[in-house]
């Protein structure tokens, strides 16, 4: 992968391992294991990293689900590599998170688990097998005296520290979490949201309005429009855009994903509501409700959530208000058909497209020991999705272009002090599937991922401070055929097979990252590190410099790299 590690501080760290050597070959269920804090190892940490390697020994299986938890709160969640290298050598994968922000679970004993279930049965004879560590890094001299704040407190939206990923089935579906002694001082408050497709929802954004459901290449209905919705005690309180993961089984064709796997497939990237506006009202001593939906799922969609606190430390009670709130509680898509038909009233090609738009604002206040905060969260949401058909007999072709964004602007005044916060989210996709039938009788299925793609941009303005800004690129694009004979049961080849991946990062401080590597027929042909960077050399300091001053401008954690 084009994927950067974690760049990691000077010093020893202490490395605390969750599990070791773990098979994941049973269906017995999670694997629990024991955290304590390492002796001589206490908080504030410089940075803590969740480190990761998955092997699976095999000739055959299919990607599965992974997550690992912690008191709770979950620390990883992605999916896996199938088999590419014969038995009896592993196939072997190496994930890196930056999990600093979870330092609040870190201090005190827990119990966790790893979740990871894979059927080894017939011909899906794949074995994995798994270890992780966490490693602490301790304060280094000069940075100690000023760290960047860190949330202060961080709650599953699990009641019981035992339980995984909660499935939503549907739209009215809903993963509740009833929080009923939270602090009293809180300041800020954010939602770490995973929405991973499953089933039938899988390749949602394939899926067809209702009456056109048997159009889609893999069968499913509800539209190809799918968004998370968050609530606080039933009123709506912030939108998350569910990301076009693609699996290495995906679009029914595993051979695309060798060597290289799509955006984020091995391990997801949650992301982060801001609930700040609604911080007053939780501090009121009463019990809270947070649920999370997923509008348009269809059998279902898997889904997790951390709360992330910040608190007032000069105040035992903080007292606020939502002032202003004009999201809606769901969203209303436009679906437009354009489809030509035969004479037996067979749709024959065409369009169809759904968009989504909308526009809303939220506004809190507290009343803090550093005088009274307003902080407003104004996000423009948009998506579109649009499929072209074409259905010639014994034959199917589809044409996805998909589009979701969310330009979100965060305004917070705290006296004659005004920092604003400018964040952007875009992730294009762009599929071509077809499965036609040849002049004699065989069929070809081809996959042409043209633009899978994860964009973000950060910018930070304030009175006291000159503005700073940050900005990543991930993107993958390849195809392939695979060759199937006249039944459409068997494969008899593989051919047009390649890919590739860029990574890119940069941001105003001069950090630099550029990995762009390509692959044909499952084999790496090219790695270039640094190509659109400064001297053709990628920069990336264990400081961070964009995220430590950024964050303290803004009092919260903002961060682009891993």
């Amino acid at each position: 992968m084009a994927d950067p590690l974690v760049p990691r501080p000077p010093g020893t760290p202490c490395v605390i391992p969750l599990f070791t050597n773990q098979s994941f070959d049973n269906l017995s269920g999670p694997v629990p294991f024991n955290y304590a804090p390492a002796a001589g190892c206490p908080g504030p940490w410089q940075k803590v990293v969740l480190s990761i390697d998955l092997g699976i020994v095999g000739t055959n299986q299919f990607d599965r689900t992974g997550s690992i938890w912690l008191g709770g709160a979950i620390l990883y969640f992605g999916t896996t590599q199938e088999p590419t290298i014969a038995p009896p050598n592993p196939t072997t994968w190496h994930i890196e998170r930056d999990v600093t922000d979870y330092s609040a679970l870190f201090g005190t004993n827990q119990i966790g688990h790893a979740d990871l279930t894979n059927y080894v049965e017939g011909p899906y004879d794949g074995k994995i097998t798994g270890s992780a560590a966490l490693y602490f890094y301790p304060p280094v001299d000069g940075v100690r005296q000023t760290p960047q704040p860190r949330p202060d407190v961080v709650l599953s939206m699990n009641s019981n520290p035992a339980n995984g990923t909660y499935a939503l089935n549907t739209t009215s579906s809903q993963y509740v979490a009833t929080y009923t002694s939270l602090p009293r001082n809180i300041e800020r408050a954010y939602l770490d949201v995973y929405t991973q497709s499953q089933s039938n929802d899988e390749i949602w954004y394939s899926c067809n309005p209702n009456d056109q459901g048997q159009l889609s290449f893999f069968g499913c209905n509800n539209t190809a429009f799918r968004e998370a919705e968050i609530s606080i005690d039933g009123q709506p309180a912030g939108v998350a855009p569910v990301y076009p993961w693609i699996y290495t089984g995906g679009t029914g064709n595993p051979w695309l994903w060798e060597p290289t796997p799509g955006v984020q497939t091995l391990s997801f990237v949650p992301y982060r509501v801001d609930l700040t506006p609604f911080a007053g009202a939780l501090d009121d001593g009463k019990s809270h409700t947070v649920a999370l939906s997923v509008f348009n799922a269809n059998q279902y969609f898997s889904v997790a959530g951390n709360l992330l606190l910040y608190l007032d430390h000069g105040s035992r009670q903080v007292i606020g208000a939502v002032v202003s709130n004009t999201l809606s509680a769901a969203p209303i898509p436009k679906v437009v058909e354009n489809l030509t038909y035969n004479s037996s009233n067979n749709v024959t090609g065409g369009k169809i497209t759904v968009t989504s738009n909308r526009q809303f604002a939220i506004t809190g206040t507290v009343i803090t020991s550093h005088g009274v905060v307003k902080t407003q969260v104004a996000q423009t949401v948009a998506f579109s999705n649009a499929q072209d058909y074409s259905l010639p007999a014994n034959s199917e072709g589809e044409n996805i272009v998909q589009s979701s964004t969310v330009d979100s602007t965060t305004t917070r005044t705290e006296g004659w002090k005004k920092t604003i916060v400018h964040e952007q989210h875009s992730y294009p996709l762009k599929l071509d599937l077809g499965y036609f039938q040849q002049p004699d009788g065989t069929y070809q299925q081809y996959s042409d991922v043209k633009d899978q793609e994860f964009k973000q941009s950060v910018e930070v303005l304030s009175d006291a401070s000159p503005p700073v800004a940050a900005v990543v690129d991930n993107q993958f694009v390849g195809n392939n055929t695979i060759l199937w004979d006249s039944t459409g049961q068997n494969v008899t080849g593989i051919t047009d097979t390649h890919s590739r991946q860029a990574y890119t990062y940069n941001d105003t401080f001069g950090a630099c990252y550029s990995r762009k590597i390509a692959s044909k027929n499952n084999a790496l042909t090219s790695w270039q590190d640094g190509g659109d960077c400064w001297l053709g050399l990628n920069s990336l300091s264990w400081r961070d410099r964009f995220s430590q001053y950024a964050s303290k401008v803004y009092g919260a954690t903002l961060q682009l790299l891993p």
